[in-house]
């Protein structure tokens, strides 16, 4: 039995130790926005904030992770439902496409402007390292500074 935080929730995991937190997610917490790209953490659509770093949830093995906190996309609108400055600026810039990676760039945005509250492209550039086969990198760079400066402004 594994204890972790997801979403906010407490919630225990029982089954194979070795079993890759994005199954855990999908299969056992139905939480579906996490998605299975490449299996080896390169394409980042599987991403999720572990303790607050985001982190492709496909090669980290849940025994790995016992008591920690994991945010997936679903957890990123505050509790009355209202969405993060990462989401509405997503929606504003009309970032995604066919959307399918678009969860893990969430996350990717959100654990950068944590950590860097006003990036540059530059900085955008080498932290957000997710795969988008539509190409919608341009929009996507908007929206994180649209998030920053809604950030900046309170």
């Amino acid at each position: 039995m594994v204890s972790l935080t997801v979403n906010g929730s407490p919630v225990d995991i029982s089954g194979k130790d070795d079993k890759p937190l994005l199954w855990v997610l999908r299969e056992d917490l139905g939480l579906l926005g996490p998605k299975y790209g490449c299996g080896v953490a390169q394409c980042g659509a599987c991403r999720v904030l572990i303790d607050g770093e985001s982190t492709p949830s496909c090669t980290v093995a849940l025994c790995a992770i016992a008591g920690a906190s994991v945010v997936t996309v679903e957890g990123l609108a505050r509790a009355d439902g209202t969405l993060s400055v990462v989401q509405q600026a997503w929606l504003d810039e009309q970032v995604p496409q066919c959307g399918f990676c678009q969860p893990g760039f969430l996350i990717a945005a959100t654990a950068l402007l944590a950590h860097t509250p006003r990036p540059t492209d530059a900085e955008i550039d080498e932290a957000i390292t997710n795969i988008c086969r539509c190409g919608t990198h341009p929009r996507i760079r908007r929206a994180i500074h649209r998030a920053a400066a809604a950030q900046a402004q309170g």
